[in-house]
């Protein structure tokens, strides 16, 4: 059942891709694993897939043991990024467990998982989060505030994070017209705070899940995060990040 998903998914963005003159190679898919076990992310590691998104850091961290060994492999190791929100007080567990930390969205998150990531010699992949619907439910600066510009600000002079781009999630059950402007602003505000921050790398668009993939390609996506289109319907946990 997984094959067959991941040919459908692959199928549905080449489509998205040629539909805007982009190469399938510009789009990165992450699989979301939250709420599998181990023994289903190995499963879609033997099918190519080698970028996993976990949305907990203790639900991962049960996990992690048994997939060490396909993340020291030598041919293809797999990658587990941090997906869902991140308290301060977790940071140090998290630079720990994850390969990369896809939600920040504070200078003091930030301040903490640089200083863990230096005590660990660990230069540490970022992406800032941004919230750009009103969703109380969203996370993420809001860019036109003042948390974001002391973050974007400060980034360039913590050495031992990386910052690679920008994630956002669209707002749910609307309009496509407003799906695609949420990542049309997302794009520009790449754009925008590239040209501002020259020191910082932003070369990462994570946007789009299983419901809008095609949409956030078409606006400019590098990277897309999908779970149900490719694992089915997850069981609901109550554990929070």
């Amino acid at each position: 059942m997984l094959a067959e998903n991941l040919e459908r998914l692959e199928a549905a963005i080449a489509q998205a891709c040629r539909r805007v003159g982009r190469g399938r190679g510009e789009v990165e898919l992450m699989a979301v694993t939250k709420t599998f076990p181990a023994a289903t992310v190995a499963e879609a590691a033997a099918l190519g897939l080698s970028l996993f998104g976990e949305n907990r850091v203790q639900e991962f961290a049960a996990k992690a043991a048994e997939l060490e060994p396909l993340r020291k492999r030598a041919t293809q190791p797999i990658r587990v990024h941090l997906i869902g929100h991140l308290q301060s007080n977790k940071a140090a567990r998290a630079v720990e467990l994850f390969d990369g930390i896809d939600t920040l969205d504070s200078l003091r998150l930030a301040e903490r998982l640089n200083e863990a990531a230096g005590k660990l010699g660990k230069l540490l992949p970022v992406l800032i989060e941004v919230k750009l619907s009103q969703e109380e439910s969203k996370s993420g600066v809001e860019p036109e505030s003042v948390v974001a510009a002391e973050l974007l600000e400060r980034l360039p002079d913590l050495e031992h994070l990386q910052t690679r781009g920008l994630m956002t999630i669209a707002p749910l059950d609307v309009a496509e017209a407003e799906t695609r402007a949420c990542f049309r602003e997302l794009r520009e505000w790449r754009e925008r705070w590239a040209r501002a921050h020259p020191r910082l790398a932003l070369e990462v668009l994570s946007m789009g899940m299983s419901e809008d993939f095609a949409l956030a390609i078409e606006e400019g996506a590098t990277r897309i995060r999908v779970g149900t289109a490719l694992f089915g319907e997850r069981v609901a946990t109550q554990e929070t990040a």
